[in-house]
């Protein structure tokens, strides 16, 4: 799928990877849930997510806080309450920090409670980017706050890129795991 450029690409873009999430964590059915990741006998991926994901839930929680990030810059900026995208003291040096804790205060969020939130989220997130026009979203330039990067850049990133990041993760685990039964 191209990157999107306009609000109609945007807004299919993210359901069409949306749905595609939800119906391959569906097709996983119940026993997912309490399943660990597994990506393959001696699988080290370079990233950081790959060993801080240990199950879906773990998945479905980090795009719900994405989701809240962006949320509450959009709404914080728009009020006249200028701040960067990530709270203090992250940067883009040390998201990964971040992402910790996201991962640590969902530790006892249950499975069903994750998809909930992130649809939720998702619902949110959608209604949010039906404010804005085309322009709005994507001239750069058009806000301050989002420098020199458009505000539909930011709603891709936590949106349709980030479902596809999640969709490939939960695909590695199921062809993984269906190599190991």
């Amino acid at each position: 799928m191209a990157r999107p450029t306009t609000k109609a690409q945007l807004i299919n873009a993210a359901e069409t990877e949306f749905a595609k999430l939800l119906d391959l964590v569906g097709s996983m059915g119940e026993s997912a849930a309490s399943v660990p990741l597994f990506f393959g006998p001696g699988f080290a991926g370079k990233e950081a997510h790959w060993a801080r994901d240990k199950n879906l839930r773990d998945v479905a929680v980090h795009l719900h806080e994405w989701h809240r990030l962006l949320i509450a810059w959009v709404n914080t900026n728009q009020a006249g309450d200028a701040q960067p995208f990530l709270p203090a003291p992250y940067s883009w040096k040390t998201y990964g920090d971040l992402n910790m804790e996201f991962w640590r205060k969902h530790q006892h969020t249950a499975h069903a409670d994750s998809l909930r939130l992130l649809g939720e989220s998702h619902r949110q997130v959608m209604e949010l980017i039906d404010r804005f026009s085309d322009a709005e979203l994507f001239t750069q330039g058009h806000f301050a706050w989002t420098g020199t990067t458009t505000l539909g850049s930011y709603c891709i990133s936590a949106t349709s890129s980030h479902y596809d990041w999640a969709i490939k993760k939960i695909r590695t685990h199921i062809r993984a795991s269906a190599r190991k039964a």
